[in-house]
């Protein structure tokens, strides 16, 4: 049996309330189980970014949007603009509502369940048990519709829908073996979900993740009383990321999905979409509007403003860390860097799908195959 983690510090994840001081100033971090978010909550974070941060939103790897450049001080206006907007319903809870569903659930074909219910369920479910605001902040859930978008994105626990009708738990990002009725998957993610934090506390609460505990999941199906008869099957992997364009509906209206350059969307462009209903911003750095009767004149203004539609652009190829000035261990302003690459055609991999970091941290490095393109003291290593 394999020792518990021990950490020598407690997870500083950021929130909204709980600050990063970056080399830039505070940095916070505004979480959005579903991704989903209105389009009036979007224009508050816009108005926020340029009154209290550098003018822009940055998309994170979990789905939920972060701000820059605060000065001191100026996280307790944004808990109060948050807490108007909706955007902060449980202050205690706030770092812990890591939720990531599947991209336009129950609207686009391919799934055999719609997530979008599940996140709003679960959300509540958690906001409502005082306990679970001990999760660490890196805590994640994954709800997938059966289409493999999300289920290989490292959730700590997570639903993978079945065409059978029955839901599979997973745990540490792998099948548990575990099935259930649809109408009682929530309740089983949320009961494992306790268990983790229960099994945490026990190994001594400094654990960031269900697979830095002793045992793994397997103690995690012990505190649930659940023992499959058989080992799990594999899930898909990793995706690369998710569409971008128009995508048809099963309605026979359209949404659109736009992919952010480096996620930094900024504020004005952001007020593009203060107007719609209702937004789903994905872990692939990108954001979805659905429900549209004709896509048409929001694709081209976003695709004006510097937003990828296109799903060759070589864009969606590049990712990258903050870098200079942002982070104080960076050697290279990577995102420049790259970006001058890219105009130049002279990407140092390619066409491979390449990250730029700016120093061996590697920090928002996507998973899957990547060509690392990291700063050193004497240039770039490729590799």
């Amino acid at each position: 049996m394999t020792s518990p983690a021990v950490r020598d510090r407690a997870d500083a994840c950021p929130g909204a309330l709980q600050t990063h001081a970056a080399a830039d100033g505070a940095l916070a971090r505004v979480r959005l189980p579903g991704g989903v978010i209105t389009g009036a909550q979007l224009g508050v974070l816009a108005t926020a970014a340029r009154d209290l941060g550098d003018g822009a939103l940055e998309l994170t790897s979990r789905g939920n949007l972060q701000l820059r450049g605060l000065a001191p001080g100026a996280d307790v206006e944004l808990a109060d603009r948050l807490t108007r907007a909706g955007l902060l319903p449980s202050p205690a809870h706030d770092r812990v509502r890591n939720v990531l569903a599947s991209l336009l659930s129950g609207r686009t074909p391919g799934g055999s369940a719609d997530a979008r219910s599940w996140a709003a369920t679960f959300d509540g479910g958690l906001r409502a048990d005082p306990a679970l605001a001990d999760l660490p902040g890196r805590f994640l859930v994954t709800l997938d519709d059966g289409r493999g978008d999300v289920v290989g994105l490292d959730g700590d626990v997570g639903l993978f829908a079945l065409p059978s009708g029955e839901v599979a738990l997973t745990l540490a990002g792998a099948d548990s073996g575990v099935r259930v009725p649809e109408h009682d998957a929530v309740a089983l993610a949320l009961a494992a979900t306790r268990a983790y934090r229960d099994e945490r506390a026990a190994q001594g609460g400094t654990a960031w993740r269900l697979a830095e505990l002793a045992g793994g999941a397997d103690a995690v199906l012990a505190r649930l009383g659940r023992f499959p008869p058989a080992p799990g099957r594999a899930f898909p992997g990793p995706a690369n990321g998710g569409p971008v364009g128009a995508v048809p509906q099963l309605d026979g209206r359209t949404a659109v999905v736009a992919a952010v350059p480096f996620g930094r969307l900024d504020a004005a462009v952001a007020d593009l979409l203060t107007a719609v209903p209702e937004l789903q911003v994905t872990p692939w750095r990108s954001i979805a509007v659905p429900d549209l009767p004709d896509a048409t004149d929001l694709a081209g203004a976003l695709h004006d403003v510097g937003l990828v539609l296109d799903p060759a652009d070589p864009w969606l190829r590049v990712t990258a860390c903050t870098g200079l000035p942002g982070c104080a261990k960076s050697l290279a302003d990577v995102r420049a860097d790259a970006a001058a690459a890219l105009a130049s055609d002279a990407l140092p991999a390619g066409g491979a799908r390449q990250h730029w970091a700016g120093c061996e941290r590697r920090c928002g490095r996507p998973r899957g195959e990547v060509v690392d393109v990291v700063a050193t003291l004497h240039g770039y290593r490729v590799g």
